[in-house]
Order: C-alpha cells, then sequence, then structure tokens
C-alpha cells in the first residue's frame, strides 16, 4: 500500500486561511457568470438577490438568505445551467437620510442649510465611502453572485426604468394624486408604507366622553383625546337600539363649540365600548371612510410635526402635550363620564427612529392596485408563479384580494423624483425619461417610495425598459427566496408590476419568477424571536471569525424547512464545525492511504464497496428531490448522516481491512472507490458548504474547482450489499453497546469466538468486525463469561480480568431496580383517566415516552445479567 501526505492540506482544517483564498480564485476566475458556462442549449436559472440596504450591515436573515440561494444557484451551475444570481443594493431612501442627516447634525447643519440638490449630492458621497459594507460581508459568506452585474436602485439604468413605468401607469391612469390618510411620521417628516411601521402594544388611556347635554347626549370612548378637536360627526350602528332616536340629530362637541352630526354606519361595532365613536376623518383611516359615505368635512388638527393648530388654549402644544390638556379641560367641564383607565392598544412607530406614527390626512400620489392586484392573484392561482410551501397561498391571497391603493409618494430628497411637473398655469404632464420639461415648469418635490423601485427589480437589473440579451436569457427569473414576513411588501408588488411591465409576453412568461421560495424568521434554540432586548441575537459575522462560514451555513440550512422559522444556537454551530472537521480528516485519511478518482471495475467491488456505491446512488436521488422542492433541512440531513455514519464512521472503517491485506488488486480497487465516494460526496456538499468542499475536492482530484464540476449523477443498486453490511452494523453496534455496559475501553482488547458467523452472510467480514471491536480469537485458557446471539451469530466472550463481575452485577442490579421504578410510575400516570383525559396531548405522549423507555432499558439489563457468569 502506497501513502502520501496530502499536499496542501495542513493536519487540522483553518476556515480563516482557506475561505479568502478560495473566494479570491473563484472571483478571479470568473466563475460566478454565466458565460463561465456558456451554453446556448443550456437552460437558463436566475436568482435576483434581495436588494439590502445601502446602509446594511449582514444580519442573521441575510445569512440564511443568501445561503439558501446560493446552494440553489451553486447546484444548479453544476448542473451545467445558464446561471445567474444577480446582486444589487436598495438606496433606502428614509434610512439613509437619517443617516446623512445625522451627519449633518455633528457639523451644526441640516439637509435644509444645503439645499437639495447638494443634499442629494453629500449622500452620494456617503454612498461612495461607507455605503454597502454588507458586499464585502457576502463575500465571507460565499455567495457566487455575478459581480459584474451588480446594481443599485438609483443607478442610471433603474432610474430610467423607474421613469418608464411611473409614466406608463400614469397615462393609464393606474397613477393618480389625492387627499387620503397615511401613515405619517413627525420626525423623518414624511408618509410611511405599511412595513416602515412597527406595531407594538402600547399602555395608554382610554377616556368616556360625554357630548352634549340631557336625554339626547352620547358617551363615546377615545384613547387620543387629543383627536377631538377635530371630530365632525358621531357614528352608531343603524340597528342599535339605544341610538336610533338620535340619527340625523346634532351635538354639541366638548371644548369647540361646535355642533356635529349623529350619523348611521354599519362599520360601527355596537358591541364595543358605548357603541358610539367619534368620527375625525383627517386623523383615522376607519374614520376617514366614514367621512367619505357620510359626505363629513375634514379637519386637520395638527401640522406635519404634530402641533395643534386649532385655535384656543391648546394650540402650538405637541399632540403628547395636549393629550392630558384637553383630558383636564374635559374634567374641569364635566365631560369625563368614567375616569381615566389603563388601556393596552396596539400603536405604530417609525421604522426608523421609533416616533409615534400620526394617521394624518394628506395629498399624496398613489397606485390604483385593483387591476393589478386582480392580474397577482391570477398568476398564483393558475400556477404561473408557484408559492413553496402552497400553505402560504391562502396569505397571499388574502392580501392581494383585499388590496388598498398604495401610496407612493415620499416627502424625502434622497429618493426618485416623482416625474410630473407643473406649469406656471396649473398645467400637469408627466414625463418619461427621455423627455425635457417646458422652461418655467417645476418639478414635483416628493420622492417615491423606495418599495415603487424595488417592486421593478427582477426585470429593471435586466436593462428593461430595453430589450437586452440579459431580459430574454434571465427573465422570468428562476426562484425568489425570501422571508415569509415581506410576502405582501415586496413580493405582491413585484407581482404586479412584473405582469404590468412584460405584459407584451405571454402570459406564462411575464410572471417575475416562476417560484416564490418562502422561509421563515431565525430563532434562537428555544423558538424565541431574536432580539436584542433578550439578548439571544446572533452576529453571523461573530460566527464566521468563531467556526468558519461553511460551519454557519450548514447549521441555517439545516435548520430550514419551508415555510416555517429557523432555530439556531451555538452548540449547533459549534457541531457544524466540528463536521467540516470531519470531512477534513475524512480526505487526509484517504489521501494517506492513495485513495484516487480513477476508474474501477464492477467485477472487482467488494461487498463493502457495492453498499457505499449503492447508498451513494440513493443519497443523490434523494437530494435532488429534496432540492427540487426547496428541502434545505431535509437535504442537510440526508447529506450529514450518509457523510459523517455511513462514510466516515463505516465505510473508512471497513477499508482498512483491504487496504492492509497485502491484495493490491483488492486494495487498488478500494483506493478508486474511495476517492469516487469522496468526490461525489464532495460535489453533493459544495453548494451548503462550498469553501470546505473546494479545498478538499482540489486536494483529491487535482482539478481547479468542483464549483465548476458536474454535479453528481451517478446509479448503482445493491439491495444484497445494502442488507449484508446492515446485518453487520448491527452485530457491531450491538457489542459495541455490549462493552460499554461492561464498562469495557474503547481500545481493549477483548477474547472472543464468534460462533455461527461461517453459516451467515458476515463470514466474509470476520477480520473487519474484530478489527472494528478489538476482539482477538481465542486462545488457550479461554473460558466464556458472556454470551448472547446476533445476527445469527453467537458471540461468546472471555471478559477475566477485564470485567469485576460482582460489582458489574450490583450496577446492572441497580439500574434495573431504577428503570423498574421508572416503569411503574409511568405506567400508573397512564393508568389514571384523570390524567390522560386533562393532561396537554404532548404531555401524554411523552409519558408514553418514558414507559417504553424504561420497558426497553429494563429487557436489556435483565438480558445482559443473564449474560454474567456465576
Amino acid at each position: 500500500m502506497t501513502t502520501r501526505e496530502p499536499e496542501g492540506l495542513s493536519s487540522q482544517y483553518a476556515p480563516a486561511e482557506v475561505e479568502t483564498r478560495r473566494y479570491e480564485h473563484w472571483e478571479k476566475a470568473g466563475y460566478f457568470t454565466p458565460e463561465a458556462q456558456e451554453n446556448p442549449a443550456a437552460p437558463s436559472f436566475s436568482i435576483v438577490l434581495p436588494p439590502p440596504n445601502v446602509t446594511g450591515s449582514l444580519h442573521i436573515g441575510h445569512a440564511l438568505d443568501h445561503t439558501l440561494m446560493d446552494t440553489l444557484t451553486r447546484r444548479r451551475r453544476m448542473q451545467g445551467y445558464r446561471t445567474l444570481w444577480l446582486p444589487g443594493m436598495d438606496h433606502a431612501g428614509i434610512a439613509t437620510q437619517n443617516v446623512v442627516e445625522r451627519e449633518l447634525a455633528k457639523e451644526g447643519l441640516s439637509r435644509h442649510d444645503l439645499g437639495r440638490e447638494a443634499f442629494v449630492e453629500r449622500v452620494w458621497q456617503w454612498k461612495a465611502e461607507y455605503g454597502g459594507k454588507i458586499l464585502s460581508q457576502m463575500r465571507r459568506l460565499g455567495d457566487s453572485v455575478d459581480w459584474s452585474r451588480e446594481r443599485f436602485t438609483m443607478d442610471e439604468g433603474l432610474s430610467r426604468a423607474v421613469q418608464t413605468i411611473f409614466k406608463q401607469l400614469y397615462d393609464d391612469n393606474l397613477i393618480y394624486r389625492a387627499e387620503r390618510i397615511i401613515n405619517w411620521c413627525p420626525r423623518c417628516l414624511t408618509a410611511l408604507s405599511d412595513i416602515e411601521v412597527d406595531h407594538t402594544d402600547d399602555e395608554g388611556e382610554l377616556v368616556s366622553i360625554r357630548y352634549g347635554d340631557g336625554p339626547d347626549s352620547i358617551v363615546v370612548a377615545t384613547s387620543r383625546a387629543e383627536t377631538m378637536l377635530g371630530d365632525t360627526a358621531v357614528a352608531v350602528h343603524p340597528d342599535d337600539e339605544r341610538y336610533k332616536h338620535l340619527i340625523g340629530k346634532t351635538v354639541e362637541l366638548p371644548l369647540t363649540g361646535r355642533r356635529i352630526p349623529i350619523v348611521a354606519d354599519e362599520h360601527v361595532d355596537p358591541a364595543f365600548g358605548t357603541g358610539a365613536v367619534k368620527v375625525t376623518p383627517a386623523h383615522d383611516p376607519n374614520d376617514f371612510e366614514i367621512g367619505r359615505r357620510h359626505n363629513l368635512p375634514s379637519l386637520s388638527i395638527m401640522d406635519e410635526h404634530g402641533v395643534i393648530t386649532v385655535p384656543g388654549p391648546f394650540q402650538g402644544l405637541d399632540r403628547l402635550e395636549a393629550r392630558p390638556a384637553v383630558v383636564a379641560a374635559l374634567r374641569e367641564d364635566g365631560r369625563i363620564v368614567k375616569e381615566v383607565r389603563p388601556y393596552a392598544h396596539a400603536v405604530g412607530h417609525c421604522s426608523r427612529c421609533s416616533t409615534t406614527v400620526e394617521p394624518r390626512l394628506s395629498l399624496q400620489w398613489f397606485v390604483s392596485v385593483a387591476p393589478l392586484a386582480k392580474a397577482a392573484g391570477d398568476a398564483v392561482r393558475d400556477g404561473r408563479t408557484r408559492l413553496s410551501p402552497s400553505e402560504m397561498n391562502a396569505r397571499y391571497f388574502a392580501w392581494v384580494d383585499d388590496m388598498h391603493d398604495w401610496c407612493i409618494s415620499r416627502q424625502l430628497w434622497w429618493g426618485h423624483r416623482i416625474p410630473v411637473f407643473y406649469g406656471p398655469n396649473g398645467e400637469v404632464r408627466c414625463l418619461g425619461p427621455d423627455e425635457t420639461p417646458p422652461e418655467g415648469w417645476t418639478q414635483d418635490p416628493d420622492v417615491l417610495d423606495t418599495w415603487f423601485s424595488s417592486a421593478l427589480w427582477p426585470f429593471s437589473t435586466l436593462g428593461w425598459p430595453d430589450d437586452t440579451q440579459d431580459l430574454r436569457t434571465f427573465y422570468p427569473t428562476s426562484a425568489l427566496v425570501t422571508g415569509y414576513d415581506i410576502l405582501f411588501f415586496w413580493v405582491a408588488r413585484m407581482m404586479m408590476f412584473g405582469l404590468y411591465a412584460m405584459r407584451d409576453r405571454p402570459p406564462q412568461d411575464a410572471v417575475p419568477f416562476r417560484t416564490v421560495v418562502l422561509h421563515g424568521l431565525v430563532r434562537d434554540q428555544y423558538g424565541k424571536k431574536m432580539s436584542k432586548s433578550r439578548g439571544n441575537t446572533v452576529d453571523p459575522l461573530d460566527w464566521i471569525e468563531r467556526f468558519g462560514a461553511d460551519a454557519v451555513r450548514f447549521t441555517l440550512a439545516r435548520g430550514s424547512n419551508p415555510g416555517s422559522d429557523t432555530s439556531i444556537s451555538e452548540e449547533w454551530a459549534a457541531g457544524s464545525r466540528n463536521f467540516c472537521n470531519k470531512l477534513w480528516n475524512a480526505t487526509r485519511f484517504a489521501l494517506l492511504n492513495g485513495a484516487t478518482t480513477g476508474p474501477f471495475r464492477i467485477e472487482d467491488l467488494s461487498t463493502t464497496d457495492r453498499w457505499i456505491l449503492s447508498r451513494l446512488s440513493s443519497v443523490i436521488a434523494e437530494v435532488d428531490g429534496l432540492l427540487e422542492q426547496f428541502e434545505f433541512g431535509k437535504t442537510c440531513e440526508a447529506l450529514y448522516h450518509f457523510a459523517w455514519d455511513e462514510f466516515c464512521d463505516w465505510y473508512l472503517e471497513l477499508t482498512k481491512v483491504p487496504l492492509a491485506s497485502g491484495d493490491e488488486r483488492a486494495a487498488e480497487t478500494t483506493r478508486r472507490v474511495l476517492g469516487f465516494v469522496l468526490d461525489q460526496m464532495l460535489r453533493l456538499l459544495h453548494p451548503v458548504i462550498p469553501f470546505v468542499t473546494d479545498e478538499l475536492w482540489r486536494a483529491l482530484t487535482g482539478e481547479d474547482s468542483v464549483m465548476v464540476a458536474d454535479w453528481p449523477s451517478y446509479e448503482f443498486s445493491d439491495p444484497a450489499a445494502e442488507a449484508e453490511i446492515a446485518s453487520l452494523m448491527r452485530l457491531v453496534t450491538e457489542i459495541r453497546r455490549f462493552r460499554s455496559d461492561q464498562g469495557l475501553r474503547p481500545g481493549q482488547r477483548v477474547p472472543a469466538r464468534l460462533t455461527g458467523i461461517e453459516s451467515t452472510p458476515l463470514a466474509p467480514h470476520e477480520e473487519s468486525i474484530r478489527t472494528l471491536l478489538r476482539l482477538t480469537p481465542p486462545e488457550a485458557g479461554f473460558a466464556v463469561s458472556a454470551s448472547f446471539a446476533i445476527e445469527g451469530v453467537t458471540v461468546e466472550l472471555d471478559l477475566a480480568g477485564t470485567v469485576d463481575i460482582e460489582a458489574e452485577r450490583r450496577r446492572l442490579e441497580k439500574d434495573l431496580t431504577a428503570a423498574k421504578k421508572e416503569a411503574q410510575q409511568a405506567s400508573a400516570k397512564l393508568g389514571n383517566e384523570s390524567f390522560t383525559a386533562k393532561a396537554p396531548a404532548d404531555v401524554v405522549a411523552k409519558m408514553r415516552q418514558r414507559l417504553t423507555a424504561a420497558e426497553s432499558d429494563i429487557a436489556r439489563l435483565e438480558t445482559r445479567l443473564t449474560t454474567l457468569p456465576g
């Protein structure tokens, strides 16, 4: 047998040393571009990266998202597809403007001191110097994105796409300007999208106020007393007998002297509170709709900063200062029916600055979504786009079938300026990207919601509105991988705009993606959501430093199941690192023993070789099936158990006998099978753990990179060999368990006789069995002190001098007594009808598991006692 020191493989795996070097090589070699494997006849595969904010850094959610995308991309690349994973960043309007404004504040300046043009230039400077650090972090994770096609939502091409689709929508009467209730941030001074509002249950106060006097008075309850200054009606349900006599009458609004009508509206819930609600159309979305139905006036009572503007004692107060002041005035006026009481209710906060959001009537630009949303729903219903898992369909339809018009204007300076211009005589004109406004016309000051430009991402990044080669080749994209939490906010918008922009294509080719792969949130090992306040957040960059990028990727992918949240822990990351080390050591063993990827002849294969080849074939088929269904967690489980349990723990051990046998023909066949299986296994693992597999595969094959090697496609089935080795495993496992129960050290040699093995299929494996179990042949004076039968073999052991029989008997009897007590307690619990009827199902199931385990222990211990001599 020839051995050689593995070239380039140190005795221990050092991720930091390998990862940077491998990534730089991949990028320099151009392997990330589809042109690297250009084949006009090959199918195309494309993914566009959900663009992270230019202000952002890699968090654990990104790490999960990117790992899953990279897994799909690397596999398709190895399968010979023209593969494109397109990266880019989002300009993140509010977040980026806030960052630059904070920098200006350190200099004692505001954006208004600079003016719009100079401020925008300052933002571009910040972006060039500080923005996009996440891109370098993506390299550390191993993202195989095509950096040559990197895009930014504010670059020239995407700006042109935004202007083009805005004008098309405008000309088709799908964009309009109107006064509506929107989410408003008094700190950022802009409208907010729903996804930019974080809702929390805040402690507030519920105030019951009497409007009017005498029999025609009516009581309403509110948690925002200051808004009563803008009430224009009180609403009751038309069938509420308590108030039917008041419908159509007016009542005096306290503190103002104004009289307001009492209207009947079916929106009112008679069972909530007093069954009567105050109506403030300018400061509540539901009240706004009531106001529209009853032609009520809308009175704005505060400015954009949230300061009260109504003339009188509250003018100039901040809205939160005005609230207790209004309550005090009402109390003094005798209008408080019930004392103020605590009241927890959902309150929206700006996700950028945490300021309480104010519903505000404002003149904004909107997309009329009805026809667009219907098209987005139809595309999923008829299967042109598939959601994975399909259980998400109902949630998707609930949103698109009841979508409200989308407020797309933002009162910012950083973003895509709305391409609408106003003439000196009130003229309004929307201009396309190649049009110039007449002299003296002014452009609308607002910019577009960031989600507007990111909704174009699947096609604008490929060159739309031009008919580019990339657009023809890679649209529709193959898959979108993202969290289920933005199914509505981003996925639905991309569906609407993709179908609209590409409406000249056949319907099946107009959708932005064939499949939407939805994963969940990353949670800690106890299933709790990660948050800074809980102290359970994970910095993926810290884990990459400590465990390596492959370990982080494998931990995340292994915990990922379609549509479900992913739980991770530091312990699991350490386990993944150990897995990478296991592969490293296995490859070193193979190379030290002369493993090669040369061809082998089927007729020369041993049963052990045929077993591992049959198992390899099954695992390839299993992994292919799982990845087609985006079952990343199950894929990792299958690969882990094949690599660790079957290949490393069994096959490598079983190769030691033929490699050391002196039979060169058998040894050479084993080397070649060993090399072949390791080669295929590293290819299978590469999409999930790219760095360590590439380093090991290069050392094994001498080729440049596994990432451009062919994906495994191997068919070999030998059920008989699988059954034979499974029998060997059961025998070895049982003897190992017996040795452990006897307190024998793993390396301790024990004389043994394997009676009857010559009559079983295990006869050819006797030497391997003895090697694995440290069993020596019987010698003179051999005395049987323990015996048991397994797999048709009677195993007789001479434990003289290795075990204190009496001490072992006492230990076993003690354990047996404990097991019987456990079984008795569990049986008594399960025999109690009160317990089985009232206890939660999972508690009853665990009790049954305890009983089963105890009964198993009893049987095992009793068997052991009968095998002891004397």
